[in-house]
């Protein structure tokens, strides 16, 4: 197979972790004669730096010219400034509405390996393995009005959190469409005791769960769900939720396996064909991990590469339909855990991390058989 990735590692550590996943697809694409094409471009805070953007022109066309994209991460204190016109965020933001990427899948899987990394008690992780998938292109982050003024009575910001039934309606049925092949259990997450747009959610949701008769839906508030990951997060299957909600319940799911270095992500247009690549002329998905740029670390070599390698994996059976190459990196990574191999984030005593590019080069030359 042929394939053009789009890699736009960004900032802080985001070139240091894409840098090993490319090393892994490389070795993916020896052993089984696929021939994989790496383009790049500048996005985040170094794209602001060199262009004034944050997604510049150019980039935007390497992107949409490639199969799949492997994104890093944005962001960083020189670009912290509350008052500025462009942030590093704005680049990734910009991905997600120009693509039209309206689910980000994020798994939480807790490693046996990695138990005694978590802060949860380890008799709660026990078969903890479900998935978020978050409403990515509405929501408060893009409804407007969004703007911030100052009048006699002081300063005054607002955020719009609006939906429409079509924006709701396709996230959920992504939802049921994965239980389908797993648990059979979506929970539905909104505020519908508090907020109208939670109240269309819930009725939406209901709505499309009649068409799953097989699956069964849970509705519950945002806030008891925040409770309940961290209380009984064995009792999920697959969680969906509105933009805001799942951004910050996607971290704090992440926390229970032991980092956010483990945990890889993929942003949807559409459902992934069964069997096979995305269409032609379809727009491609982002792969990231859902860790951010963690400048303190960067170019110290101690960042854990995994999430954005699992991240490559999800691109190889998500937009490229090589399930078994899938497979056999998630096989890797798990054998480095197995053997006892770990980085700076997830050691727990007594083991000597290993630095970013030694973890790249141990799961590289496991999957190269």
């Amino acid at each position: 197979m042929d394939a053009r990735i789009a890699v736009l590692g960004g900032d802080g550590i985001g070139p240091e972790v894409t840098a090993e996943s490319v090393k892994v697809l490389d070795a993916i694409g020896r052993r089984f004669g696929h021939d994989f094409t790496y383009v790049t471009g500048p996005v985040g805070g170094a794209a602001i730096d060199a262009t004034g953007s944050a997604l510049p022109a150019d980039t935007m066309n390497i992107v949409l010219g490639s199969d799949a994209v492997l994104f890093g991460a944005v962001g960083g204190p020189k670009w912290d400034d509350p008052l500025a016109k462009v942030r590093p965020e704005d680049g990734i933001l910009a991905l997600r509405k120009g693509l039209g990427l309206f689910a980000n899948l994020r798994p939480a899987k807790v490693y046996e390996q990695l138990i005694d990394a978590s802060p949860l008690r380890p008799e709660l992780l026990k078969d903890v393995d479900f998935i978020i998938v978050r409403e990515l292109t509405g929501g408060l982050y893009f409804g407007k009005p969004k703007r911030r003024w100052e009048n006699s009575r002081g300063r005054r910001a607002v955020d719009t959190l609006a939906y429409s039934e079509k924006e709701i309606e396709r996230v959920v049925r992504m939802a049921f469409e994965l239980a389908k092949d797993r648990k059979k259990r979506v929970h539905s997450l909104d505020k519908m005791n508090v907020m109208e747009s939670s109240r269309l959610w819930r009725e939406i949701a209901t709505e499309v769960g009649i068409e799953y008769p097989d699956v069964e839906l849970i509705h519950m508030l945002a806030d008891n769900a925040a409770m309940q990951i961290i209380t009984n997060p064995s009792s999920f299957d697959v969680i969906v939720a509105e933009n805001t909600f799942g951004d910050i319940l996607s971290d704090e799911a992440a926390v229970i396996g032991g980092s956010l270095g483990m945990l890889p992500s993929a942003s949807l247009s559409s459902l992934p064909p069964k069997n096979g690549r995305r269409r032609r002329g379809g727009k491609p998905a982002l792969y990231e991990p859902i860790h951010g740029s963690a400048p303190d670390i960067a170019g110290k070599s101690l960042a854990n590469p995994m999430a954005s390698i699992l991240s490559a994996a999800m691109l190889l059976r998500l937009s490229l339909g090589l399930s078994a190459e899938a497979e056999i990196v998630e096989n890797a990574v798990d054998s480095v855990l197995a053997e006892g191999y770990r980085t700076h984030d997830i050691a727990t005593g007594g083991e000597r991390p290993l630095t970013t590019g030694q973890v790249g080069d141990m799961i590289a030359g496991l999957v190269a058989g």
